[in-house]
């Protein structure tokens, strides 16, 4: 199949499947024109690299797992859970990072809230000792 049906049935964009190509995500065939083809299995492997890149990792990191995938052996394996490992306590730090700000976002709506209860309370006892 070439790119354009290749983009629609995994979903993306021409321009992914090219990227995906050059970051050596992914491999096609060139016919003598130079057109790209591809198989029914990539269309798999662009989901499963879309699935990757939905949870947060690189191209660089992607390009660091599939290995394992490509070619399934107790090294890579290995290398591929330390990695996803690495991965998700990033992602860990992230969150944590993101829980903070958003404490930190919900302090300061509350400080904001007493700040204008105490500036209507003061307009209030202004406007009854007039």
């Amino acid at each position: 199949m070439r790119i354009g049906e290749l983009a629609a049935r995994a979903g993306v964009s021409v321009r992914s499947v090219r990227y995906y190509e050059e970051q050596g995500l992914l491999a096609s065939t060139r016919s003598a024109s130079g057109q790209r083809h591809y198989t029914d299995e990539e269309v798999e492997r662009v989901v499963f690299i879309q699935r990757l890149y939905a949870a947060g990792l690189s191209s660089r990191t992607i390009a660091e797992l599939l290995p394992c995938v490509d070619s399934p052996s107790e090294e890579a394996s290995d290398t591929a859970l330390t990695r996803m490992a690495q991965e998700r306590d990033r992602l860990s730090g992230h969150i944590a990072d993101l829980i903070r700000t958003r404490d930190a976002l919900d302090d300061l709506m509350a400080t904001t809230r007493e700040h204008r209860e105490g500036l209507r309370s003061s307009a209030d006892i202004s406007a009854t000792t007039r």
